[in-house]
């Protein structure tokens, strides 16, 4: 669609995301951290960047209804199949930077992974404010490369994404901001592989795995939310 970043793990590789969305955070701490800042029971929720709607089902199970927003179609429609049974849910394509909804009709919003990394961001910053009800909240979830094994590796592979600055982006912008440890925990050693292979360059990639053992690499993430 008009205005979408290729993503370049899940667009490319929707199987293998879809095992590291199985991996990824096995003990519920993101969502722990989520619910000390705000409930979405009962309440209207936005999915931006929903990919093939792995966590649709999750926010389905407390919420009122939740909308997903994608803007590859093979992944919408991956993620409409998905949630084909379950009434509460709607998947609609779209941008973070052109939400399909109308002004004030959502109350919690939430965009994991979905390339918020900061800088650029601002016409989905907009988006947000028009679309989040008065009292709402949202959500971004996102890399720390500043800890964690898996946060040293993302920096080496991505050294032009500057953590400090991120953070400046977002609390300048009057987010805050809950660092998360959670780990990237594979059934096996080949699944990790895979996963770091989609996620890292190749180079870097090689070298990450070279230096580590196991099926196991602990994994730190920002949670950034802001109350409307």
């Amino acid at each position: 669609m008009p205005g979408a970043v290729p993503s370049p793990n899940i667009w490319g590789h929707p199987q293998v995301y879809e095992t590291e969305n199985r991996a990824l955070d096995p003990d519920g701490r993101i969502e722990q951290a989520m619910r000390s800042v705000d409930t979405w029971a009962g309440r209207d929720v936005l999915d931006l960047g929903c990919g093939t709607g792995f966590h649709l089902p999750r926010w389905a199970a407390d919420a009122r209804t939740v909308t997903g927003v994608e803007p590859h179609p093979d992944l919408a429609a991956a993620a409409r199949r998905r949630t084909a049974r379950i009434p509460a849910v709607t998947v609609l394509s779209g941008t973070a930077q052109a939400v399909p909804l109308p002004d004030r009709s959502v109350d919690v919003a939430q965009a994991r992974w979905a390339y918020f990394f900061g800088p650029g961001c601002e016409p989905g910053l907009a988006e947000l404010d028009r679309v989040v009800r008065p009292g709402g909240t949202a959500f971004v979830i996102d890399n720390d490369a500043r800890r964690s094994t898996f946060g040293g590796w993302f920096r080496r592979g991505y050294p032009a994404l500057d953590p400090d600055a991120v953070e400046r982006f977002w609390s300048r912008h009057g987010w805050q901001r809950i660092p998360v440890d959670i780990v990237l925990r594979c059934r096996s050693r080949e699944d990790l592989e895979a996963v770091v292979r989609i996620e890292l360059p190749g180079a870097v990639a090689d070298a990450a795995l070279a230096a580590h053992d196991g099926a196991e690499v602990d994994y730190a993430v920002n949670l950034w939310w802001r109350r409307f």
